[in-house]
């Protein structure tokens, strides 16, 4: 409240969000962040999926006004953007088309989600890959029309099930275009101490584990 009330020029950016810092434990996992940012009035939030990403959105930080919060992870994260690549905020991004099904996803959940992609081609399911990088706020207009033009939306994100990217995407869909949605995120717990990849997959935040929820 003391940086968004008064809409202060601060930025804050989280170097170790998620379940990254795995070993350090439940004490230091950040997955309830983004309902905290969401909520406050004024907040510009937004999860870059890769280094390429980050960049822009640091740059597009910097020339924007007020409190704004980028969340990043600890670990090495695949590049899914070309070099040349342009971020404009409050905009959702097509990473591949689909008619059947969409994921939407964002941070580091948005490479899995692709590799989910080629998974469900493989079994006859064209699915459609949306990078949410700003989630506050929300291109409601890209989740509307995935709502209109496939059969089903899956929301994955490193996050717990209140608050973050499901929460706000279910809101736009429940108003919109009322269709079957399916939630891969870390439920209504704390996550445990351990590596981080092996968390993901204790969780189902990996590419194996989404096609099963699709």
């Amino acid at each position: 409240m003391c940086l968004s009330q008064p809409r202060l020029n601060v930025k804050i950016v989280a170097t170790h969000s998620g379940i990254s810092v795995g070993e350090d434990g439940t004490s230091h996992h950040a997955i309830e962040d983004l309902a905290l940012y969401c909520s406050l009035p004024g907040f510009t939030v937004v999860v870059p999926a890769d280094a390429i990403e980050t960049a822009e959105a640091v740059k597009v930080a910097a020339a924007t006004y007020g409190p704004f919060y980028i969340r990043l992870s600890r670990p090495k994260t695949p590049l899914v953007y070309p070099e040349g690549y342009h971020f404009t905020l409050g905009k959702a991004v097509t990473m591949r088309q689909g008619e059947d099904a969409t994921v939407i996803a964002m941070g580091i959940m948005v490479a899995r989600a692709l590799e989910a992609s080629d998974i469900l081609a493989r079994q006859g399911i064209d699915c459609r890959v949306i990078n949410m990088p700003t989630l506050k706020p929300l291109d409601e207009e890209v989740i509307a029309r995935a709502a209109s033009e496939t059969g089903a939306i899956v929301v994955a994100e490193e996050h717990l099930a209140q608050g973050g990217l499901g929460s706000r995407v279910a809101q736009v869909v429940a108003r919109e275009k009322p269709i079957l949605m399916e939630f891969v995120n870390l439920k209504d717990s704390y996550a445990l101490s351990g590596k981080a990849e092996e968390l993901l997959q204790r969780y189902g935040l990996t590419a194996a584990a989404s096609p099963n929820t699709a």
